[in-house]
């Protein structure tokens, strides 16, 4: 089969289409032969190589997975042979596909069984492998842990990412009126077409809270989703509402960040971190996703042999949304 490989860290001449065996379902395990990958800033992340994150070599990378399952192993109900699927990014034993384990930058994927999640009908394999884990993350922070309600201000940093738009799509599903943060006029507006509702770019406005608080009338915003980090901190806070929640799942700009004190007290700010997605999120999205109440935001489609371009796009924050990368 072919498959991107990489051999080595390193810039993406690194990602390398190479000729592979085609892996066999083993005990517990099914073979899925892959319709889409989507790709997420983790690949970068995989490609470029990080301190605490060592990552066995070669690597297939690719964490969002979609496709049909051609045959199983012992002791994996036979049922499943055909059915399309997604599959969950989390391996059972810890660790994340395309970093831990190989990923879906190929033709065919051997999971174990337990990571098969069923696509339900009218959803695309295009769709399906822009959830996992961008909107996993999204549907997990903002409703199983920040329980956003109907009418609230939600601010988004990062917005035209994979996390940030989903997180706007979301808030919007669900009735807020929207803050998105972005870095240029043609993101913002994308983002407005989204249904943002109010747009900052950090760019002109590098205190984006002083635009934040202004547009909210001076009242503040009820939700801050910040997976930004670095020194953005201080300027989330000073967006906030009195009794509101800043949201986390990630630090893309550093890790240690300052906060001010004054404003938790002061402002009875609450901040809740959220930790990737679990099966239910991905399930609760596919849902949404067959009932019309979601459409991914993919914005990309390239071929296997072009994977890396979708690298690149990702890595220089020269993408919108989704990138799907197609066997």
């Amino acid at each position: 089969m072919r498959a991107i490989a990489l051999r080595a860290h390193g810039g993406i001449d690194q990602l390398k289409l190479e000729t592979w065996d085609v892996p066999v379902a083993e005990m517990g395990q099914a073979l899925i032969e892959v319709k889409a990958c989507g790709l997420n800033y983790m690949d970068v992340f995989v490609m470029r190589g990080m301190p605490d994150m060592p990552t066995k070599m070669p690597r297939i990378p690719g964490g969002d997975i979609a496709g049909i399952v051609r045959a199983v192993g012992e002791g994996v109900d036979k049922a499943w042979v055909g059915k399309p699927v997604v599959l969950f990014p989390r391996f059972p034993t810890g660790g994340v596909l395309g970093e831990n384990g190989n990923g879906g930058l190929c033709e065919y994927i051997a999971a174990d069984h337990r990571q098969l999640i069923e696509i339900p009908a009218g959803v695309s394999f295009d769709d399906a492998a822009a959830l996992p884990i961008a909107y996993g993350t999204s549907h997990r922070m903002l409703f199983t842990r920040g329980n956003i309600k109907a009418g609230e201000k939600v601010l988004i940093l990062g917005a035209s990412g994979g996390v940030g738009v989903s997180c706007l799509q979301f808030a919007k599903m669900a009735g807020c009126e929207v803050f998105a943060c972005t870095s240029s006029e043609a993101k913002g507006a994308k983002l407005k077409a989204l249904g943002a509702d109010h747009i900052i770019n950090y760019v002109e406005q590098p205190e984006f809270s002083r635009a934040v608080w202004t547009a909210s009338g001076k009242k503040g915003v009820d939700v801050a989703v910040n997976f930004t980090g670095g020194d953005t901190w201080i300027q989330t806070q000073r967006c906030m509402a009195t009794g509101g929640r800043i949201l986390t799942c990630g630090s893309t700009a550093g890790h240690m960040s300052m906060i001010d004190v004054r404003f938790l007290w002061h402002r009875e700010t609450e901040i809740i971190g959220s930790r990737a997605y679990v099966p239910e999120d991905i399930v609760a999205c596919l849902e949404h996703v067959a009932s019309g109440r979601l459409k991914p935001a993919v914005e990309t489609r390239l071929p296997l042999e072009q994977a890396a371009r979708g690298v690149a796009l990702l890595e220089d924050r020269q993408i919108f949304g989704k990138v799907i990368v197609v066997p």
